[in-house]
């Protein structure tokens, strides 16, 4: 049997902080064969991140290998070298980093350089390990950008990480890795913040490319639908131990630890019941929800909001001294209507225009064109047209719950200043009534009251998200724009908020227009769902509906490309590989939009709609 390309053994990292010591990793056995793809799995704060960085020796200076062995049988000259006996830098350490071993960040924006291009940085690795002239470096570079997948290789020399999308820098992250035809790649969760079309181009590339060059994959996931689709071994950690191993087939037909059975019934699948639960591994509990009700309010005869035509054109610059312009119509005459006391889910890929909408309505960003319309049981106003009180009020009835809550939370105040600012603003209540208010607010997301001193850097992500949720709710609002609020968390955090999101709607009737990419997500918390591509809404219909007859091709590649936890339900590489399903000008004959044109809206069967082509702008107008 041949040996393994990389052997842990009994491998212990330890944390020294002002706290005291802590344990992250403790007596972590198993293998990565060559050519084979392991996939480590587990919850945020498991350890995975943290045996990355010890098979890369890049550690914090808190911790330390205390313990254990990690052998790399390095294909070149054949020598087991033992990394846990090497110096962080030391020559062979760093011939190994970067050259024999790489690695994928989770974060590319914050992996990559901002004052650096991408052509430099990519090359830099080449020059450093292979000792080449920088002629055949950019050759080279140029050569895996394009097996990456980039349009225009040679443009992508010159241009830096900011002017890419999310897939693009992860791609040039991947090229960065590969440019040196490492034996070993680590990917610490490459695709988590990719739409799902993105992120299926990504594991396809990377199963590409391991097929090519022979190469061995540590894919460092809490995606059980990624893992299903790309791993061959799987080990699952808990809290730095191996809880459960074996290859794909024993992990996901016959699971036995409890843990990991509790991974899986924490994420959302399609085919779940009408009143089916997601079953997060720890369960938020609440006592003020059970007694929660909404105040008494007027109730709106139609739809609590309405978009009707909403229209956004961004005017670019196309050089900073040519004076040239051109306009991008981010959003194309949207129409969407939700009712109150429901769930809209609004789907599309990064840069769809979902979010764009959502500033509208929140009244961020003016519309070109079209109107936003808000019921509070007085009747259809449009939003943009109010001022004064009318306009205060509305702010307080509708609130946002952002995507990255650590990003929209104060780091310099503190929870009880974090929640009294909304009623501080508002003049809302006595210092009394507001302390009560926070406390309140805090055991209806399941948070300690004990937390009000604490900082949000203190916190957990999904803690995080949960204080998010309960300062959009300080205000009584009856309408939240939730934008990807799930998409960062691991999957029984993620269940964690899913499961309080709906409680907190049964409970105080809050109407939710939930933007995500993840069209699992959607179908277990949406009653309805509105599907965007390019601006534009390509299909709308209730969640029935719409899985069990998607129509539009947009949105049966999305539905293809959201992978599934089930080994005998994989994702379609080959149809995914086209990528002509986000370009409206390449669908099929009747869904095909050329350029100037906007389509219109056909009723297919009651409540489901789809965009058809053959439509000027000039004859919809």
């Amino acid at each position: 049997m041949e040996a393994p390309l990389l052997s842990v053994r009994q491998l212990t990292v330890d944390f020294h902080t002002d706290a005291g010591d802590f344990r992250a990793v403790d007596g972590l056995t198993f293998d990565i064969p060559k050519g084979k793809t392991v996939a480590l799995v587990g919850e945020s704060g498991s350890g995975k991140s943290v045996t990355a960085q010890a098979i890369l020796q890049i550690l914090s200076k808190k911790a330390r290998i205390s313990g254990g062995s990690i052998l790399f049988k390095d294909p070149t000259n054949g020598a087991p070298v033992d990394i846990a006996e090497l110096r962080p830098e030391s020559d062979a350490m760093h011939a190994l980093r970067g050259g024999r071993i790489a690695m994928i960040f989770q974060e590319p924006m914050t992996s990559l350089s901002p004052l650096h291009t991408v052509g430099d940085q990519i090359s830099e690795a080449l020059t450093i390990h292979a000792k080449v002239d920088q002629g055949e470096a950019n050759r080279r570079t140029m050569e895996v950008l394009a097996r990456v997948g980039f349009p225009d290789p040679k443009r992508a020399l010159r241009t830096y990480p900011f002017e890419l999308s999310g897939g693009l820098r992860q791609r040039a992250m991947i090229a960065m890795a590969l440019i040196t035809r490492p034996a070993l790649l680590i990917a610490d969760e490459p695709t988590t913040a990719l739409d799902v079309t993105t992120q299926a181009q990504i594991l396809d590339l990377i199963k590409e490319l391991q097929g090519e060059t022979g190469m061995s994959v540590l894919l460092i996931t809490h995606d059980l639908g990624v893992v299903a689709n790309v791993a061959d071994e799987v080990v699952v950690m808990y809290r730095g131990r191996i809880m459960e191993a074996g290859s794909r087939d024993d992990i996901f037909r016959n699971a036995q630890h409890p843990y990991l059975q509790a991974l899986m019934r924490a994420v959302p699948r399609f085919a779940m019941g009408e009143n089916e639960r997601l079953t997060p591994i720890r369960e938020v509990t609440s006592s003020a929800l059970a007694t929660a009700h909404a105040p008494e309010r007027v109730q709106p005869a139609g739809p609590i909001l309405k978009v009707e035509g909403l229209t956004k054109c961004f005017t670019l610059r196309s050089g900073w001294f040519s004076g040239k312009t051109r306009e991008i119509r981010a959003v194309n005459k949207v129409d969407l209507e939700l009712p109150a006391g429901k769930t809209l889910g609004l789907v599309g890929e990064s840069g769809c225009g979902k979010t764009t909408v959502s500033k509208m309505i929140m009244r961020a960003l003016p519309p070109s064109a079209g109107r936003v319309m808000f019921d509070d049981g007085t009747g259809l106003r449009d939003v943009h047209q109010l001022e004064g009180e009318a306009l205060t009020d509305y702010r307080r009835t509708v609130q946002f719950i952002f995507q990255d809550p650590f990003s929209s939370l104060n780091p310099r105040m503190t929870v009880y200043e974090l929640l009294t600012e909304p009623l501080r603003i508002h003049n809302i209540g006595t210092s009394d009534g507001r302390y009560e208010r926070v406390k309140q607010l805090l055991d209806m997301v399941g948070l300690d009251q004990r937390s009000l001193r604490r900082y949000p850097h203190s916190f957990s992500g999904g803690q995080r998200q949960r204080l998010g949720i309960a300062r959009a709710l300080a205000l009584e609002p009856r309408v939240l724009l939730c934008d990807e609020p799930v998409s960062a968390l691991d999957v029984s955090v993620q269940a964690q908020v899913l499961n309080l999101l709906k409680d907190l709607q049964s409970a105080l009737g809050l109407s939710y227009l939930f933007v995500s990419h993840n069209l699992a997500v959607v179908d277990y918390i949406a009653d309805s769902i509105a599907v965007m591509c390019r601006g534009y809404i390509v299909e709308e219909a209730p969640k029935s509906s719409l899985f069990r007859n998607p129509v539009h091709p947009y949105t049966q590649a999305l539905l293809a490309a959201v992978p599934d936890p089930d080994i005998d339900r994989p994702l379609d590489f080959a149809k995914l590989r086209a990528d002509r399903f986000s370009n409206p000008s390449e669908w099929p004959e009747p869904f095909r939009i050329q350029p100037g044109e906007v389509g219109h809206m056909k009723e297919i069967e009651p409540g489901h709609k789809v965009r058809l082509g053959a439509v000027t702008a000039q004859e919809a107008a």
